[in-house]
């Protein structure tokens, strides 16, 4: 196993692969101390072995096969030393695939809005086929492999699916049943530009990966797509798309009576609701699910109401475009929103987002990073170490009727362990609150 992390899919998949009887080398660029809590759980599996710190060659040779972590570097000597020597290198999602048989695969992909798109897609289906409905793919904790021990011809299985994860997909030659392509905006340049000649030619590679969704899909398969997906896709994709194209109507669900917010949130829902379509679900059914669905934590999640002022954990924003949709999503006629922003630089243009900010936002609260050092001069805002730094300046500014938003636009690297480290640090600050 290439990459074991802290997020719970490499626990999973190491879990289940040792239960199996593999005879299983686990080695993670972190270090023994950076990973205690996910080894601490591994400990009872005497058929593992680790080099952690490190990569060794040795360990990519005399091997049955490799299990590929998502966003290992695309040029990684270490795969290259694997297929050298004729291993076959997989990867969990794809894996899967191709161990599982009769399964309905249905797959969304994104730059942002795919985890949305998923929940809403799960909470349908799961209401409409009880017990016959999994999760996994790109979901926080959830390891994909050990759902083999369960899933069963005539299941259905709903995978969010990142760019690195659709690397995978796209070397087993295989695509989703049913696929959902929200956007394609700026996002991981800095993990493209590596190798890459220039900016464009790293955003056509990150879109390369992403059309696997799609490209490997016939006449009989489904792709979910809206209007400027569609005309995005014709001018970068190489070749004939095989699969029906489905476009979803705008104005379907005006009238329904729905918890989460923003414009962005709607054409999630809408998209769900056309994959919803393509499995037979009836429509009582989906407006059921839809109107119940209060959407995913650290996405535009509503926190509490302190003291008349409303608190929103946008945590998973980490580009530009997502920071302004929940700007847009929160917005009122009088410029009420506090915003905390801020951290680790992605190489993502800023010029939109520095524009709308003053539109909505009383004040800015930036959290230390590389890529705060680009913008702080440009957005003008107070500048904190520390995340209840932050939450404390908000709280000063902040008067009844206000709105806290932790929406940062950047990566968390750095300050924190990933973005969800960063979540959960906000919800447990603002919880605390008395």
């Amino acid at each position: 196993m290439l990459g074991l992390g802290l997020l719970g899919r490499g626990l999973g998949d190491a879990k289940f692969l040792a239960e199996c009887g593999a005879d299983l080398i686990v080695t993670d660029l972190k270090t023994k101390e950076e990973l205690a809590p996910t080894l601490k759980k591994l400990a009872k599996y005497k058929n593992i072995k680790y080099t952690l710190g490190e990569h060794k060659l040795e360990d990519f040779r005399d091997r049955d096969f490799i299990l590929k972590a998502a966003g290992v570097p695309l040029n990684s000597p270490y795969i290259e030393e694997a297929r050298k020597n004729n291993i076959p290198v997989e990867m969990e999602g794809s894996l899967f695939a191709k161990l599982t048989d009769g399964v309905t695969f249905v797959g969304v992909t994104g730059t942002r809005g795919k985890t949305t798109t998923t929940y809403v897609i799960y909470e349908i289906l799961k209401t409409a086929f009880p017990g016959k409905v999994y999760l996994g793919g790109n979901i926080r904790g959830m390891a994909t492999l050990p759902l083999i021990k369960k899933i069963k011809a005539g299941d259905i299985m709903v995978m969010e699916l990142d760019s690195w994860q659709l690397q995978g997909w796209g070397e087993s030659n295989l695509s989703p049943h049913v696929s959902v392509f929200t956007n394609f905006l700026d996002d991981h340049i800095n993990y493209y530009l590596k190798g890459s000649v220039s900016e464009a030619e790293a955003v056509q590679k990150y879109f390369y990966d992403k059309a696997h969704i799609f490209r490997n899909q016939n006449k009989e398969h489904s792709l979910i797509i809206d209007a400027k997906m569609k005309k995005e896709i014709q001018a970068r994709h190489q070749g004939k798309i095989q699969s029906k194209i489905i476009t979803p109507k705008k104005t379907s669900i005006d009238t329904w009576k729905l918890k989460v917010k923003g414009e962005h949130n709607k054409e999630n829902i809408l998209k769900g609701i056309e994959v919803a379509r393509v499995l037979g679900v009836s429509e009582k059914i989906i407006k059921k699910a839809v109107e119940n669905f209060r959407g995913v934590p650290g996405r535009l999640e509503f926190l509490r109401e302190y003291k008349g002022i409303k608190i929103y954990n946008d945590t998973t924003a980490t580009t530009p475009d997502a920071t302004i949709a929940a700007l847009k999503a929160l917005a009122t006629k009088q410029k009420n929103i506090i915003l905390i922003m801020g951290g680790a630089d992605k190489n993502l243009e800023m010029t939109e987002l520095i524009k709308t900010v003053p539109r909505y936002c009383k004040n800015v609260i930036l959290l230390e990073g590389s890529g705060t050092q680009k913008i702080e001069d440009k957005i003008l805002g107070v500048v904190v170490k520390s995340l209840k730094g932050a939450v404390s300046e908000a709280l000063g500014m902040a008067k009844k009727g206000d709105i806290i938003l932790l929406s940062p636009a950047f990566a968390s690297f750095g300050m924190f362990k990933n973005e969800y480290d960063r979540g959960d640090q906000f919800v447990k600050i603002v919880k605390s609150l008395r």
